[in-house]
Order: structure tokens, then C-alpha cells, then sequence
């Protein structure tokens, strides 16, 4: 294994597609069980906007519409629109478990990615930013596309547990540059859909495994950026 991973955490990770009516149901279960993630705003949601990024072959893309088991993802993330909290991620996937690898980005090293200047990137102090380093000068990993949504999280300590409700995912379709205030994202998603998260260590706890118990509700892929891919893709050839 990559020696940048051998001190990795992997978690479980299960995600389901449900509608309104089975969020609404969820909810009021689990409100009773577990906390709000202490990061939520009043309202218990906050917003969350990533720039993802591929390589010249489109890898992340191909892997994941291909069914491979084990797949990583690159992205750039900020919450609320702020730039004081800018993080460069790599999402891990081993079989049915994932590991997430981050470092901090300042604005001017954000700023300078954008553009082009990915010397900013080479650290030889820090393995994840010369992995960086490496794949945008050797594997041309550059921004593809910015996935937009509202995320309301839930937390339990027992298990490590995280439940998020993610709503309203949109993409900013070939805008590049998450900072850019004239950027309207457009709905990458039917808005009745929402995207439910449960990620866990060793255990997810009985309760709250009973209280995710519902008809119909079913473990499935459901890649953001994939969606996010597609709706580009397509709304690409209605431009033709």
C-alpha cells in the first residue's frame, strides 16, 4: 500500500437516494436519538462547495461508472462560501471502506492552482501535496467540474457515526472557480431527491440502525460528481 496511506483510517460509508417524505420520516427519528454536527448553523445545515478533479483520461469519472471497487477522488472543498477554511481532499475507496486524505490550502495557494502554478503544490515535507504535485504535472489532473449542495449533518459518538442529509446538489457547470461570485448553479438533481450518508468505524449502533430501516429504502451508488458529470455532459449536447 502507498506509504501515504499506512496510517489511514477507513471507514464504512452507505449511501442511499430518498425522497422528501422518507427524509421528513428519518429525521424526526433520528432527532430523537442522535445530535446535530456542532458545525450546522441555526437552521442544523450548512453549504458545502467542491471543485473535483480528473486527469487527462478522466479516470475518477471512468472507475466509477466502470464499478471498480477501489477508486479515488480529488477535490477542493470550502463550506459556506468562505475562504478561511479551504481544504485540498483526496476520498479514498477500498472495497466497501473509505479514508480521506486533506491538506490546507491557503487563498493564494487556492488562487494560484487556479491559474495554472502548481508549484505551489511541491512540499517535500508533505506527501499528500507532492502526490498533488505530481499528478497535475504528470497526469494533468485539472478542475472538471463544481458540485454544490446543503448538507445537514448528525453525529453520534458511539460508533463514530455520521448522518448527513445532503440537498439541493448543483453544479456550477463549466465554471471552474468556486470563489466566483457570478456562478449560478443550476439543479444537477430532481430537488425532491436528497442523498443520504452513513459512515461509521467498526459499528453502527442497533438503534440507529433500526431507525434507518424503511421500505423501500435501498444501499446504492450515488456519486455526486458522477451526477454532476452526467448533467454537464448532457446539457454539453443540448448546446450542440
Amino acid at each position: 500500500m502507498n506509504t501515504v496511506y499506512k496510517d489511514l483510517k477507513f471507514r464504512h460509508e452507505l449511501k442511499f437516494m430518498i425522497n422528501r417524505h422518507q427524509y421528513y420520516i428519518l429525521c424526526q427519528r433520528l432527532k430523537n436519538l442522535i445530535q446535530h454536527d456542532k458545525h450546522a448553523g441555526r437552521n442544523g445545515e450548512y453549504h458545502i462547495r467542491s471543485l473535483y478533479f480528473d486527469d487527462v483520461d478522466s479516470s475518477a469519472l471512468s472507475e466509477k461508472l466502470g464499478g471498480f471497487r477501489d477508486r479515488r477522488k480529488y477535490r477542493i472543498r470550502i463550506y459556506n462560501g468562505d475562504d478561511q477554511i479551504i481544504h485540498f481532499e483526496k476520498k479514498i475507496k477500498v472495497g466497501d471502506h473509505i479514508a480521506k486524505l486533506k491538506e490546507p490550502l491557503t487563498r493564494e495557494m487556492y488562487d494560484s492552482i487556479i491559474r495554472g502554478d502548481y508549484e505551489v503544490l511541491h512540499q517535500p515535507d508533505k506527501p499528500f501535496m507532492m502526490e498533488l504535485y505530481r499528478e497535475m504535472k504528470h497526469n494533468l489532473l485539472r478542475p472538471k467540474v463544481i458540485v454544490d449542495y446543503v448538507r445537514e449533518p448528525y453525529v453520534c459518538k458511539n460508533g463514530n457515526v455520521r448522518i448527513t442529509f445532503d440537498k439541493e446538489l448543483r453544479t456550477g457547470l463549466h465554471a471552474t472557480d468556486i470563489f466566483d461570485r457570478s456562478i449560478q448553479p443550476v439543479p444537477a438533481l430532481d430537488d425532491h431527491l436528497i442523498i443520504l450518508e452513513v459512515k461509521y468505524d467498526e459499528y453502527l449502533p442497533e438503534y440507529i440502525r433500526t431507525a434507518l430501516q424503511m421500505d423501500g429504502l435501498r444501499h446504492q451508488s450515488a456519486s455526486k460528481y458522477v451526477i454532476c458529470c452526467k448533467y454537464l455532459k448532457m446539457n454539453s449536447w443540448e448546446d450542440q
